[in-house]
């Protein structure tokens, strides 16, 4: 049993290790890759793993955990921003792409539910694949873009209502019991979803803040797990989605200060799963029956891919984009999706036949498969017609919302370029491994989160690959050095700004590259040296001029230590050195040596 179960994991890796990156080499997505392994392994082909519905089965977790990553980047605050483009062109989009293929599947001979379920699934597009294309080409920031992203959004949330709705679709099943165990059905389900979200927005919270008071990065991840599968399990039990339950607590803990550690733990677990759904749909495939009835697939494919493009094309006029826009989205988003699976599959067991929901996870496949190519088909001919633009980056764009600036450590050092930063309206997030803390310092209003910043998945959550400077305001200096080295190594478009606790830290950092560095008592201790010879008598102007003079020398001073960095006896001797050159540099300024001269004596 064991062995058995170790042999199908190992060729599930073989097969994704090997076909993956080829497609990912080709431009074609991850996406596709999955989907070919699952195609080479399942029973179209090498039947090396037979079993592919038990498979889709277990790989449903992917789905889930994808969901409650999307409802974790569900912000209140991003949703008002992008509410017309998500709702206003996301539901007109939905509507008028759901109507022109449900008209369809209703002319082909399908019932109006089951038409409508079927135009719904096939109107859906898949998320990851779109974004591969933009983000290639860094086409996430244009106007398209953003569009593109807008409707992914809305999809992505009207898929969850109609997930739930689908198994209650079931004319049989209301005709044989009557309309008391729907009732009974709904009422179990809304008292599920209440009670998930009533209990969610009182208990998440303590029960990460316990988990990140233990410190260990497998509880908190632990913690994460079950709350996703705890959700999912719930609304299973109800009668509705597990998807459901996933994306309900991804919201409920959008704004939590644990957002960014929660994505950057269930990431690794969601693309792993994503990628085996990917591949059991491959599996599910039948290839088979494009040898039987090449015209009817191909046919069926061709004839998606041209009205999503006609709806999109449509969709956006109506909603006033240019034709250069419509064009762009009618070819970035002609495709099916990875939802239309979901649905789909759900709908076998309610409302379609099972060799219907087979030729149409077929098609569905073929026309993601069909994208990549007609995007670079387009984009080296269709495009070129059109005079190019130049999108403006902005900071309030829909899909990035990453911040210019990370502050790593968010004591009393980042507290105070927080403020500023706040003040001047310029983006940042703030990363702090200390729970206690993070929780007072939301409680003022600030915008941070809990998470150690030496982890290179949580600063990639953080928004690390797209934000321009990140501060290291850490008053650990292993930490310090620790978030450095990654920050170096992972993401070198990053300017890094440090604190310094010491003269010793701050060696270690300029050794590391940093060039902009403070040391934390410098300023202060300058200037409360600069009020103190105030205080003995020495006029304001003279005294500035005093710290002015000892700071670049300071400044040269570490710089000579740097050479000697390790060999204590040269570092002494540099010290001292450095002191008798200061001395030397006083004596030289009349003004200063003619001032300190004139200080009154101590009174008696």
């Amino acid at each position: 049993m064991a062995s058995g179960l170790l042999l199908n994991v190992l060729i599930f890796l073989a097969a994704a290790v090997l076909i993956v990156p080829v497609f990912k080499r080709l431009g074609l997505g991850e996406v596709l890759g999955y989907l070919a392994a699952g195609v080479v392994i399942g029973p179209s082909v090498l039947a090396l793993v037979p079993d592919a519905q038990g498979v889709l089965q277990f790989s449903q977790v992917g789905i889930v955990l994808l969901l409650f990553v999307i409802g974790l980047e569900l912000k209140p605050s991003r949703l008002r921003v992008m509410r017309k483009a998500v709702f206003g062109f996301g539901s007109l989009q939905v509507s008028v792409t759901t109507l022109l293929l449900a008209l369809t599947a209703w002319w082909l001979g399908l019932s109006p539910a089951a038409a409508i379920v079927v135009g719904f699934s096939l109107g859906l597009c898949s998320t990851p694949l779109v974004l591969h294309l933009l983000g290639e080409r860094k086409e996430l920031q244009t106007r398209h873009g953003r569009h593109a992203f807008a409707l992914l959004l809305f999809q992505d949330l009207a898929a969850i209502p109609v997930l739930a709705v689908v198994p209650l679709l079931a004319a049989d099943a209301l005709m044989t019991n009557g309309a008391a165990p729907l009732l009974r059905e709904v009422i179990l389900a809304a008292g599920a979803f209440a009670g998930l979200i009533v209990g969610g927005r009182f208990l998440l919270r303590p029960l990460f803040h316990y988990a990140a008071a233990t410190r260990s990065r497998e509880v908190f991840a632990g913690t994460a797990l079950l709350v996703v599968i705890g959700a999912a399990l719930l609304m299973e039990l109800a009668g509705l989605s597990m998807a459901l339950g996933a994306f309900i607590a991804g919201v409920l803990l959008a704004d939590s200060e644990y957002r960014h550690n929660i994505e950057a733990d269930i990431e690794p677990y969601r693309g792993l799963l994503l990628g085996l759904f990917f591949m059991a749909v491959g599996m599910m495939a039948e290839i088979g029956l494009l040898a039987e009835i090449p015209l009817v697939v191909l046919g069926l494919t061709l004839g998606l891919v041209l009205l999503k493009a006609l709806s999109l094309l449509i969709a956006t006029r109506l909603y006033g984009g240019s034709w250069k826009e419509a064009t762009n989205l009618a070819v970035l988003l002609s495709q099916g999706g990875e939802f239309g699976f979901v649905l789909l599959s759900a709908a076998a067991a309610a409302l379609l036949d099972q060799a219907l929901v087979s030729l149409l996870i077929l098609v569905i496949s073929l026309s993601m498969v069909v994208t990549p190519l007609l995007f670079q088909l387009h984009v080296h001919g269709l495009r070129r017609l059109y005079a190019p633009t130049r999108a403006k980056p902005t900071y309030d764009s829909p899909r990035d919302e990453s911040p210019q600036i990370i502050i790593a450590g968010f004591g009393r050092f980042g507290q105070i370029m927080g403020r500023a930063l706040q003040g001047l309206k310029i983006p940042y997030t703030v990363l702090d491994i200390n729970a206690e803390q993070v929780e007072v310092v939301r409680r003022y209003g600030n915008k941070v989160y809990y998470g150690d910043a030496s982890r290179i998945d949580l600063l990639k959550a953080a928004g690390a690959d797209k934000a321009r400077v990140l501060v290291i305001a850490v008053g650990d200096p292993e930490a310090s050095m620790r978030i450095v080295e990654q920050a170096r190594r992972q993401f070198p478009h990053l300017k890094l700004y440090a604190r310094a606790r010491n003269r010793y830290h701050a060696h270690l950092l300029m050794r590391a590259g940093v060039t902009h560095i403070v040391r934390e008592l410098l300023p202060a201790s300058l200037e409360l040296t600069r009020d103190a010879l105030i205080g003995l008598g020495i006029p304001p102007d003279q005294a500035q001029h005093t710290i002015d003079t000892f700071r670049p020398h300071d400044e040269e001073a570490l710089m000579r230590q740097l050479e000697v960095f390790g060999n204590e006896k040269k570092q002494i001797q540099t010290i001292q050195e450095a002191a008798r050159e200061l001395e030397a540099l006083y004596e030289a300024d009349e003004d200063i040596a003619t001032r300190v001269e004139e200080i009154p004596p101590r009174p008696h």
